[in-house]
């Protein structure tokens, strides 16, 4: 017995096939966050936040790793110990700064046998000539797991 498809309803099939196959490998292979992951990650940002707002260098320094790299649109690439002395002076200047996550930006993603990647949107807030300046900025991190002990070791900060 001989079928015979008629070019236009083969073509269609053939189409559809491919289409299907296409969907397929197009799925997304990324690992979905484990809830864990992304508490203990909402957390070492709320700790080293906390840091930051109370200014207490010691804590917030020991958060990051010793070969850290941070990268910012407009400054470039930023070597641990300049960021270390920015921060510094930064915590002893008069008009301070205070930080804190907006809410429903906080994005956490693991990353294989390192640790995870932290995403959001942040703001910043201080007093300059008796006004309050408050910008929104977004940023990227990436925490690395070392023996159960989280340290930034890559930031990126940009949308200034």
């Amino acid at each position: 017995m001989k079928i015979n498809f008629p070019v236009k309803q083969m073509s269609l099939l053939c189409f559809l096939f491919l289409s299907v196959i296409g969907l397929q490998a197009q799925e997304r292979k990324v690992a979905a966050t484990p809830k864990s992951l992304y508490d203990e990650i909402a957390r070492m940002d709320s700790t080293i936040f906390a840091a930051f707002n109370t200014q207490n260098f010691e804590t917030f320094k020991g958060l990051f790793a010793d070969d850290l790299e941070w990268f910012q649109d407009n400054g470039g690439l930023i070597p641990y110990d300049k960021v270390m002395e920015n921060f510094k002076n930064n915590f002893q200047n008069e008009n301070k700064l205070t930080r804190t996550l907006l809410k429903g930006s906080l994005e956490v993603h693991p990353l294989k046998d390192y640790g995870a990647i932290e995403i959001g949107t942040h703001q910043f807030r201080h007093k300059e000539n008796g006004k309050e300046e408050i910008g929104n900025f977004k940023f990227l991190m990436i925490w690395q797991n070392k023996n159960g002990a989280w340290k930034i070791s890559r930031v990126i900060s940009y949308d200034h």
